[in-house]
């Protein structure tokens, strides 16, 4: 079933005037429930512009978006029930923290969304959970925390809403490699728990096909690739020239078949790099 849906979406910065700039252009795109879908483009390929509407952060300039079903813009007094229903994370979400503890800011959704104390109670200490906050971190003021603990905070308070659609744009930025590994691993275990719909914007390609089901390419404004993640990464020629790139192993495995080792090219992780080695060296290969 579609949880996502645009019917000739377009978006267009500044319009009728000298600075305009068509952001999204003429997009058509589903997305399926229960998806983990890594968002991948150049700057200013439209990316950001586009989760931005499934929020409803920007209204259209032309064009649709269904959520579950429903137009979204239909009707201009139900727009804040999107919001709830899609939650946005976005880059350096930390900044976004307020409250005077960890259990206030996660809470902070929850109680604009009329809930009692006793509902609000349990969402908190579920997504506090999701995201591997313990409890004794739950009363301390949120700036007292490290980094990574900030960002996991910032995403509580997002699954605290109990979002159909979550959408992280970049939410490893400027953390160091054990940090960002956590909360991937974190946000994997929670979709896999809750079958919810996530997508993940991200400029490494390493995460993007460790963690993604599909992958979306954008490409001046307009979808250049949507499908599974062996398939987006098997266009290794057609990702570079548009200036992205592969998984490093992906990459080192188209090298080493275009050398004459009859391998297979379309690996991206290190646990099929693995495998395709073994069967190499035992002669098994069927490249």
């Amino acid at each position: 079933m579609e949880i996502i849906k645009t019917e000739h979406l377009s978006y267009v910065y500044n319009q009728n005037t000298p600075y305009e700039k068509v952001a999204v252009d003429d997009l058509n795109l589903s997305i399926e429930e229960g998806e983990f879908v890594g968002i991948i483009g150049h700057t200013g390929s439209g990316k950001s512009t586009l989760i931005q509407h499934f929020n409803a952060l920007l209204r259209p300039t032309s064009g649709k978006i269904y959520i579950d079903g429903q137009d979204m813009w239909e009707n201009e007094k139900e727009i804040r029930k999107f919001r709830f229903q899609v939650g946005l994370v976005f880059q350096y979400p930390e900044y976004q923290l307020f409250e005077e503890t960890v259990y206030k800011d996660i809470a902070f959704g929850p109680k604009n969304m009329g809930m009692d104390e006793q509902q609000i109670d349990r969402r908190v200490r579920e997504a506090a959970g999701f995201v591997g906050l313990k409890e004794k971190h739950l009363e301390k003021s949120p700036f007292e925390l490290s980094g990574g603990q900030k960002r996991r905070v910032a995403i509580a308070g997002v699954l605290a809403m109990d979002p159909q659609v979550l959408i992280l744009d970049e939410p490893t930025a400027g953390l160091d490699p054990y940090g960002r590994d956590r909360i991937l691993n974190q946000i994997s275990l929670y979709h896999r728990a809750q079958k919810k719909t996530i997508l993940l914007v991200s400029h490494s390609m390493e995460d993007i096909a460790k963690y993604c089901t599909k992958v979306l390419v954008m490409n001046q404004s307009k979808v250049f690739l949507y499908d599974t993640v062996e398939k987006v990464f098997a266009h290794v020629e057609e990702l570079r020239e548009i200036g992205l790139a592969v998984p490093q192993i992906t990459q080192v495995f188209y090298d080493l078949k275009a050398r004459g080792f009859h391998l297979n090219d379309n690996v991206y992780t290190v646990e099929k790099a693995k495998h395709e080695l073994l069967q190499l060296l035992r002669g098994e290969t069927d490249a």
